[in-house]
């Protein structure tokens, strides 16, 4: 094999996105540390994932207050249950689906149930890796939402992550942060100033005949989708849905009377945003036209992340296509 050859099949996934990208600011290691250097509770674990979950930079600073349990994500969850019984404030990392999937039922009994401060925090969300079936997270959120006590929350993109980060801390109880780490290619115009309320919508564009809701990575799609949508002559509103759970109750005030509403996601559409909105407005008596815009009902492949959302429907376009289909004709 070439040197050339052995460079092309390289698995750059975890910590960059190929060397043409800009090099990435750790916005959440950077956070997680600042934090820890304030509150002496704050300990951080990680399974095996110390460069890609960012927290080499606690590991070289606080190291007496890092632990690293190797690949065993369900025993991570029950030493930080333990942690946080005995007054400490644990952030345990993996990727998305490890964090979540992989120890379900330790999260359940030994963080969920006794209503623990556990911060769990997962990578990779969804349809941002390379790595097939086995490393996508696309019912992490249907799974952390049908926990009692636990609160999930996903910001807007890598600049978005400081205040969730704090807001997260700021909880007393369990809380599932899931995270998309730069790369250098963010557009970085949907950051979040200021602080992240749990439980509230931010409002990025003021609704016209109809909304996008969307969170993660989908904000910055919808807010071309808006666009793409406005040079048709259709006024669509954009907000940006930080917090999954618990959901933000206005949605249904400010959908009503609306024409359509689009939901827009990383993730199934089975259990995730578009689920606990339409849940939602029907308990609320809304009557308008709704999509569910992401992953739908099957398992994806490996691929880069902007083929796996041209594949999977995930697009600007998709997006005003599934709105233009909710509003119906005239």
């Amino acid at each position: 094999m070439t040197s050339a050859t052995s460079q092309s099949l390289a698995v750059e996934d975890f910590n960059q996105r190929g060397a043409a990208a800009a090099p990435a600011r750790k916005f959440y290691g950077e956070t997680l540390l600042e934090l820890a250097r304030q509150d002496p509770r704050i300990v951080c674990l990680t399974a095996d994932l110390t460069l890609s979950t960012e927290t080499d930079l606690f590991r070289d600073a606080l190291p007496g207050r890092f632990h690293q349990v190797g690949i065993a994500e369900a025993n991570m969850i029950g030493l930080a249950g333990g942690m946080a019984r005995s007054g400490e404030i644990p952030f345990v990392h993996s990727f998305c689906v490890f964090a979540t999937r992989r120890c379900y039922d330790q999260i359940a009994m030994q963080v969920a149930y006794p209503n623990l401060p556990v911060k769990i925090v997962g990578v990779i969300p969804g349809l941002t890796t390379m790595l097939g079936v086995s490393h996508q997270a696309i019912d992490d959120v249907a799974l952390m939402r049908a926990l009692p006590n636990m609160t999930a929350i996903e910001p807007s993109g890598p600049a978005a992550v400081p205040a969730a980060v704090r807001a997260a801390l700021a909880h007393d109880g369990p809380v599932y942060l899931r995270l998309k780490r730069a790369d250098g290619t963010e557009a970085g115009i949907v950051a979040e100033e200021g602080a992240l309320p749990l439980g509230r919508m931010r409002v990025l564009r003021t609704p016209g005949e109809g909304l996008l809701l969307a969170c993660g990575m989908m904000v910055e799609a919808s807010l071309a989708a808006a666009e793409i949508l406005a040079a048709e002559g259709l006024t669509v509103g954009v907000a940006d849905v930080p917090t999954l759970k618990p959901l933000d109750p206005a949605i249904a005030e400010i959908a009503t009377g609306l024409r359509a509403v689009v939901t827009a996601e990383n993730h199934s559409i089975i259990g995730g945003l578009g689920s606990a909105v339409a849940e939602l407005l029907m308990e609320a008596g809304v009557r308008t036209g709704f999509r569910r815009v992401g992953v739908r009902d099957v398992f994806a492949e490996g691929g880069t992340t902007p083929y796996l959302f041209a594949r999977y429907g995930l697009t600007a376009e998709a997006i005003a296509q599934a709105y233009r289909d909710a509003r119906g004709g005239g």
